[in-house]
């Protein structure tokens, strides 16, 4: 005999004795609870509704028991109700699921004549899972946005090929924190892990149709549960345990913004058949359904129970799985509001900003989606870092010598404040990156002009285009790409790394490898460049060593009251400030920057050190240093050379190469001439 229950958690909720359940649906005219025992379904109609949320409570049963939704309610496509009884339906709230989500034609809710198809999707489909709610201590590293090092992996690929790593444990969550990783992040100053998306996914049919898989994990159906093909929850625990013993948080990448169940001609796995009028935005009056996310459907974040559905599946990360932040797939999206247009202050954002949980952990934002105005670089508020790909694009149009880059470097190296310097946000909001998994790999970056990605199977024509990327002699590739990984290192943001590209990992060209679950999309650590390594390595210990490289206050060659030097001066390679024509000049190829702690700063270590930055794109050049003491630290096109004083007023630069020299300040009364132009 089914009870009644309560309405207060939503989801399955053991309880003593048995299990809550409770599942929203505003439409449903009935819905129906099926327990799997022993092989069989029991259906049992959930006996209470309060409000939209129906409920019930199942004694005898705990944690382990498997079960699923049938929703009954109209099939009527006009006003946006998909219900079909036929089809078992994930639990939204399911903390873990019996096995992989994988496209079948029984999962189809619907029939290209636009009426319900009738076949049963029970044998198709994962079941749902209760699972204890714990909520453990975490031994959590707490790192400061200033001394931030991204590291963005792919669960499974990062491990798959690595010779080190136990066979047992390859691809699954446990091996990121098998000592043979962990060595290897330590050894480049990692401090947070951006892992791609974790939660459930489901395979989809145009790549199980191809005999290709969903490698990325972008169509998210179980937004609670870890995914199985990784090892599933307590795995996720493990591996979040051991990198946080290791000193480096974790950040996962999250999917608010639409659903693994695509268009109209998608499949009925779970939220459509729950309350499709509720949990998208739709158009044509319900029939159809808003695309600004590229993928068939977006989710309608500012329907209150959505909103509710992502918070309480954050704080579930957070609480329960121990992760450290997020970053959020097409936030955009999640920022529109009920007419659709873009909110700095939607409900969903606003929500995150007050929740005393998530606004403790980072959160990072992809300030973009293919809507209607919504590009968003910059329009974030805090707490909220973005990754800017303005940046990208600009650190490697200087490298690849494009004509008049030198003021768009000096921004995007500065922290580009001309962005991001509003409502109180410090120079971390600028997520930093020369390469994404969006995109090429740093070695296919200086290796090929157009990108390759026939192996997907659409003809080459998914992808970005606008890679800036160059096909190089292979003699001149080493010196681009650490001048390239100098650059993101030297700047001001917080930097991001790609999983490989220390490495010289290769995608063979494709630069959208979301279905290349195979040794093109997986680290190839066999054929690791163990210089290139080497060398990151000695660029993180860098950054960790000079504070001026990572401050958290925008510069803006304001006067230092410790000094009376500004604490940024932009210099050509003669010394002098650049003039107004200067910064336009087609063929400036070799920029200097000259840092110190910030005017409005506190008397940190930041301030008691000046840094002398040179970026030359172009041919060999002599730079003349500003007067004083100083020690180069880094000459990129010499990885090898140690750090050393340099008494000579001058240094010769090599071709496509980034030097960097240090020395200390004394903190006395100074005085700055303060006639030329600045930037």
């Amino acid at each position: 005999m089914i009870g009644l229950g309560d309405p207060q958690s939503l989801g399955a909720t053991p309880r003593p004795g048995g299990v809550n359940f409770a599942l929203f649906s505003a439409h449903a005219e009935k819905v129906e609870l099926c327990l799997y025992r022993n092989g069989r379904e029991e259906a049992h109609a959930l006996p209470e509704r309060s409000g939209d949320i129906w409920h019930g409570f199942v004694p005898g049963i705990g944690p382990g028991a498997e079960y699923g939704y049938r929703v009954h309610g109209p099939w009527a496509p006009e006003l946006g109700h998909r219900f079909n009884p036929a089809k078992l339906l994930v639990d939204p709230y399911a903390r873990a699921l019996s096995g992989p989500l994988v496209w079948d034609p029984l999962m189809q809710g619907s029939a290209i004549t636009q009426r319900p198809d009738r076949r049963d999707s029970a044998s198709a489909i994962a079941r749902s899972v209760v699972s204890a709610v714990e909520r453990p201590l975490w031994n959590r590293p707490a790192t400061p946005w200033p001394e931030t090092v991204l590291y963005e992996a792919h669960p499974k690929g990062l491990t798959m090929l690595h010779p080190e790593v136990p066979k047992a444990l390859r691809g699954r969550f446990e091996a990121l924190a098998s000592e043979p990783i962990l060595d290897h992040l330590r050894r480049l100053g990692v401090t947070a892990l951006e892992l791609l998306p974790c939660a459930a996914w489901l395979d989809d049919r145009f790549l199980v149709e191809r005999g290709l898989r969903n490698y990325w994990g972008y169509q998210p159906v179980g937004f609670f549960a870890p995914d199985p093909r990784y090892g599933g929850r307590e795995a996720f625990r493990t591996m979040v345990r051991g990198l946080h013993a290791a000193g480096i948080e974790v950040i996962v990448d999250v999917v608010f913004n639409h659903s693994g169940e695509g268009d109209a001609q998608g499949p009925t796995v779970s939220l459509r058949g729950i309350d499709n009028a509720s949990y998208y935005r739709l158009a044509e009056g319900g029939r159809a359904y808003v695309n600004d996310t590229g993928t068939g459907n977006t989710l309608n974040t500012a329907h209150p129970m959505v909103l509710r559905l992502v918070t309480d599946c954050l704080r579930h990360w957070v609480e329960e799985l121990g992760v450290d932040g997020f970053r959020f797939d097409l936030a955009a999206t999640m920022a529109r509001g009920a007419s659709g247009g873009f909110e700095g202050e939607s409900a969903l954002i606003s929500a995150l900003r007050q929740d005393p949980v998530l606004s403790r952990v980072k959160l990072i934002a992809e300030p973009w989606d293919i809507g209607p105005g919504g590009y968003r670089l910059g329009a974030f508020p805090w707490p909220f870092s973005e990754w800017n790909d303005r940046y990208r694009d600009g650190v490697r149009r200087f490298w690849r010598r494009d004509p008049g880059q030198m003021a768009d470097l000096a921004r995007r190296i500065a922290g580009s404040a001309e962005i991001f310097d509003h409502g109180g946000r410090t120079a971390a909001a600028s997520v930093n990156f020369i390469t994404a998994h969006d995109g090429f790999t740093l070695r296919d970056l200086v290796s090929y002009a157009e990108k390759r990605n026939e192996a997907n199977g659409e003809g080459n024509r998914d992808g970005h285009n606008a890679n800036h990327s160059e096909a190089l002699p292979e003699a001149e590739k080493p010196a681009r790409m650490r001048a390239l990984l100098a650059t993101l290192m030297v700047s001001q943001g917080t930097p991001m790394l790609l999983a490989g590209d220390e490495l010289g990992n290769s995608q063979q060209g494709n630069n959208n490898a979301y279905a290349q679950d195979n040794p093109m999309g997986w680290i190839d650590w066999p054929g690791a460049d163990r210089e290139l390594t080497a060398f990151v390595a000695r660029l993180a210990a860098i950054r960790r060593a000079h504070p001026v490289l990572r401050q958290r206050r925008f510069l803006h060659a304001r006067v230092r009251a410790q000094d009376g030097m500004r604490d940024l001066i932009w210099r050509l390679p003669s010394g002098a400030e650049p003039r107004a024509q200067d910064w336009t000049d087609g063929q400036a190829r070799c920029l200097c920057m000259e840092l110190r702690g910030a005017a409005e700063g506190p008397e940190g270590e930041a301030a008691r050190e000046a840094v002398f930055v040179i970026c030359n794109a172009g041919e060999s050049v002599e730079v003349q240093l500003p007067e004083g003491d100083w020690r180069q630290v880094l000459d990129s096109a010499a990885p090898d050379r140690p750090e050393a004083a340099h008494d000579a007023p001058s240094t010769c630069v090599a071709p496509q190469s980034v030097q960097l020299f240090t020395r200390p300040i004394s903190l006395r009364s100074q005085h700055d001439d303060f006639s030329d132009e600045t930037l």
